[in-house]
């Protein structure tokens, strides 16, 4: 490159590292602070996770979605899924789905832990079958699923939540430890700033447009759900192959679902604005930082990564692990951002060496090593 190219490539306005929007160079900034704001807290002795038998599970299978209901919370409709214990003593659970997700996340994985675990998914305000509400930030996503637990009667529950519901499941378990038993964090959406490192980088635009969710609704028309459907797996999986044809087709009924709600697009860009908005208030002194709630976190901790997770920098479930005072740590390599879905199996096995540790923390560790 001449002088002068070199030249008027520094001086082209609006333009960041390798020739990117400037906004993507204030985030690389940012990120530095995100990973000083994250080791505020207490650094927390980090365990790898330890896996079950595999025996201990179901015959291999893809059970159709569980039955669902509507039950009127605070005025507005939630929707829920119930998938029955398959064994006495199982305790309770509440899996929470990630942004632009749904209940329908959780089908595999509730129905493999059933012998342990009495589940039950929700969907979030606006997403899936549930009505739409009037806020979409994170404390209010944490507040309605501690409204949930409180009207369920079933805490403490086991709580697990991917992406976005994995950052909502980290308030609740550190604001009110009284309705946590275990938390497991899948791909968890705890703050990082580099959104080169993510996807969803490319619709930080559209926070800054008003009424930036009339751009979304236009692009949802003018794309084929099918196509539609197969970005959202290509986004979320690494492997596509470990998709079956049942849950490509439950994918694709996602996505007509989201059609024709009016509200979608509106609730889309507003939590995701909510999300990033709390991203941002991680970095600065206070309470409502999503790292110091982390580290604040007492209840025993698993944390599931994918090494090829394309919407959450694959730096934060260590992270996450670090930060958390009693949680260990499974990475998974060649998988995407909802582990749950990929590879339930090992994700069900993982959850059942926590359950299993939490029971008898001595004999398994023992074991383990």
């Amino acid at each position: 490159m001449s002088r002068r190219a070199g030249r008027a490539r520094r001086a082209a306005p609006g333009a960041g590292p390798a020739g990117g929007p400037a906004w993507l160079a204030v985030a690389g900034r940012w990120a530095q602070r995100g990973r000083d704001a994250a080791g505020a807290g207490r650094l927390g002795a980090m365990k790898a996770a330890i896996l079950g038998p595999d025996h201990h599970l179901p015959p291999h299978g893809t059970p159709p979605p569980w039955p669902g209901r509507e039950v009127r919370l605070d005025g507005t409709v939630t929707y829920v899924r119930d998938t029955p214990a398959t064994a006495a003593g199982a305790e309770p659970a509440l899996y929470v789905h990630g942004l632009g997700g749904s209940s329908q996340n959780w089908t595999d994985l509730a129905g493999l832990l059933a012998d342990r675990l009495d589940g039950q998914a929700i969907d979030l305000p606006g997403f899936g079958h549930s009505e739409p509400s009037r806020r979409y930030t994170v404390p209010a996503f944490a507040e309605h699923v501690v409204r949930w637990i409180e009207h369920s009667g079933r805490g403490p529950v086991h709580l697990l939540g991917n992406s976005l519901g994995g950052a909502i499941s980290v308030r609740v378990a550190a604001l009110r430890p009284d309705l946590v038993r275990t938390l497991t964090l899948i791909s968890p959406a705890l703050p990082f700033l580099d959104f080169r490192r993510s996807l969803q980088g490319r619709m930080l635009p559209l926070l800054a447009v008003p009424r930036g969710e009339r751009l979304v609704g236009w692009q949802l028309a003018r794309l084929d759900p099918e196509v539609m459907a197969q970005q959202v797996l290509e986004s979320c999986v690494a492997d596509l192959t470990r998709i079956s044809e049942q849950r490509r087709r439950e994918a694709l009924e996602e996505i007509l679902l989201r059609y024709q709600a009016a509200h979608y697009a509106s609730v889309y860009v507003r939590t995701f604005r909510g999300l990033v908005s709390s991203f941002l208030r991680s970095y600065l002194r206070g309470p409502e930082s999503l790292w110091r709630l982390a580290a604040a976190v007492r209840v025993p901790t698993l944390v599931i990564g994918g090494s090829e997770d394309r919407l959450v920098d694959v730096r934060v479930a260590p992270q996450a692990a670090r930060v958390i005072p009693d949680s260990r740590l499974l990475m998974l390599r060649g998988v995407g951002h909802v582990a749950q879905l990929e590879v339930p199996r090992t994700v069900a096995r993982a959850v059942l060496g926590l359950l299993d540790e939490v029971a008898n923390p001595v004999t398994v560790r023992d074991v383990a090593s």
